[in-house]
């Protein structure tokens, strides 16, 4: 619901023409009092008021006016203001340092044929990944997003590996990790300048999802466990996932990859505010 008094994060903002030709935002704000989501509409009269960078992801704003709308369960909003503006994410020698890290990483792996897989995939879309952000709205969603993420994951899973009493491939469950959202590179655009994400029209003509993609890439390069990890890493079908983890009989390998990723997309660095304890 509205609450005039309350500081709104910035979740994601688009702009689209209506059936009469003019211009509407949808832009999704999270109550920072109580974390509860409040979904927006402002007409092309307010969008001609308000400067455009009041909707950068991240931003803290305070609705001025604005009506609730019960039937349609949104806000109208007629007037914002700016009361913190965010980053946009990891700034560009922050985005080399992460994709160099990831890289060391991946040169230490003893299984050859696995490293020189994952260093082509890296190095023929180093620019994409450097800036890519791991999710439009629910977590990691900034410049370097995925970078992050991805890294955390690699943390959680050398972390967590000593544990699993072999039974999952080392290696294998890192490259899982590494490669579990490497679709999203392209199934997202994100605007340097703002931090706006969308998604990528063309990808979805031609991809189920990001998981369907890292699954395909696996398979088809000779590396199936891996691609087994990444088609589960959703859980649940309605989540997304290709295997879902209700079925009977999966061998344990299938469950480690989706803990990983859910345990980075909870407790990590998960919003561009969090990145300032990195100083």
């Amino acid at each position: 619901m509205l609450d005039l008094n309350a500081n709104y994060e910035v979740i994601n903002y688009i702009v689209g023409d209506t059936k009469a030709g003019t211009k509407m935002g949808k832009l999704q704000l999270k109550n920072l009092d109580d974390s509860s989501i409040l979904n927006c509409v402002l007409w092309e009269e307010t969008l001609n008021r308000i400067d455009p960078k009041t909707f950068k992801t991240g931003n803290i704003v305070k609705i001025l006016t604005a009506s609730y709308n019960e039937k349609y369960n949104n806000c109208l909003v007629n007037n914002l203001e700016l009361i913190e503006e965010a980053i946009c994410g990891l700034d560009l020698d922050k985005c080399e340092e992460k994709f160099s890290e990831l890289l060391n990483f991946v040169e230490g792996f003893k299984n050859q044929k696995l490293k020189e897989f994952l260093l082509k995939v890296l190095s023929e879309n180093k620019e994409k990944i450097k800036f890519a952000p791991a999710a439009k709205a629910m977590h990691h969603n900034y410049i370097g997003g995925l970078l992050v993420h991805t890294l955390e994951c690699l943390d959680f899973a050398r972390a967590i590996y000593p544990k699993l009493n072999n039974k999952v491939n080392e290696e294998e469950l890192y490259a899982a990790c590494i490669l579990h959202d490497i679709g999203k590179i392209f199934e997202y655009d994100i605007e340097l300048e703002t931090g706006f994400i969308d998604y990528n029209e063309n990808f979805r003509k031609d991809w189920i999802s990001h998981s369907q993609y890292g699954y395909t890439l696996c398979m088809s390069n000779g590396f199936k466990n891996i691609a087994k990890m990444i088609a589960a890493h959703h859980g649940r079908s309605e989540w997304g996932a290709m295997i879902d983890l209700s079925e009977k009989d999966l061998e344990p390998f299938y469950y480690i990859v989706h803990h990983i990723d859910d345990l980075s997309a909870k407790f990590g660095k998960i919003n561009v505010r969090d990145l300032k304890a990195e100083g």
